[in-house]
């Protein structure tokens, strides 16, 4: 784990907002600028997707950033790989040390395949993202929904190759922050999933900041 602490002061952010718990996201990140996410209340997952803001159809490659890094999962010195194979950000500051790349984001499918059926209707981050689509991204479809990356989330693969959602190592005030090397739309889904650890079953807030460039 790769931890690093960030020189930038909350109070010189141009963007600072909290989240709540459960609830979608999106805004225009402009190359240069810094964002960081802030776990308020510690292990909560925030799913997140980035796509170029002039061709969406160009956004962030999992695959890419894996085979780029050697690695599933991303901390300070992560480069977040494009479609293209372009770095769209890079993880400048983390002080959690690891991030998942590989989980997926809950939805109402796998909610009644992992869980049960009457949690079918749950809420979930697919949800969260088309909703935020439909509201505020009209250049987005549910088409562009790919692999995300889940920050916060500690999911760990045995040598066998399975998953395990498993308690997060994250706690309250630490936070991971990115800088963006091309104007990238960022998506948000502050994971509201009441059937796993990934955040304690109880959904929490989280900050979110940007500084210019």
């Amino acid at each position: 784990m790769a931890l690093s602490e960030s020189s930038l002061d909350p109070k010189h952010a141009k963007f600072d907002t909290v989240l709540g718990s459960g609830l979608g996201f999106s805004h225009v990140l402009r190359r240069g600028e810094t964002f960081r996410i802030v776990d308020l209340e510690g292990n909560q997952a925030v799913d997140t997707l980035f796509y170029d803001a002039h061709d969406p159809s160009e956004r962030y490659s999992a695959v890419d950033t894996i085979r780029s890094q050697g690695g599933i999962y991303l901390s300070a010195g992560s480069p977040l790989m494009s479609t293209e194979g372009r770095i769209m950000l890079e993880i400048t500051a983390d002080t959690c040390g690891r991030h998942d790349t590989v989980g997926g984001a809950c939805a109402a499918e796998s909610n009644q395949v992992r869980y049960a059926l009457d949690k079918k209707y749950m809420h979930s981050c697919r949800d969260n993202f088309l909703l935020e689509i439909a509201n505020r991204r009209p250049e987005l479809t549910k088409r562009d929904l790919t692999a995300n990356i889940n920050f916060f989330m500690n999911v760990p693969v045995s040598p066998e190759g399975e998953l395990h959602f498993d308690d997060g190592i994250s706690a309250p005030g630490r936070y991971v922050e990115m800088r963006a090397e091309s104007d990238v739309i960022v998506l948000i889904s502050n994971c509201p999933q009441l059937n796993n650890p990934c955040n304690g079953y109880d959904p929490t807030p989280v900050r979110l900041l940007v500084w210019p460039a």
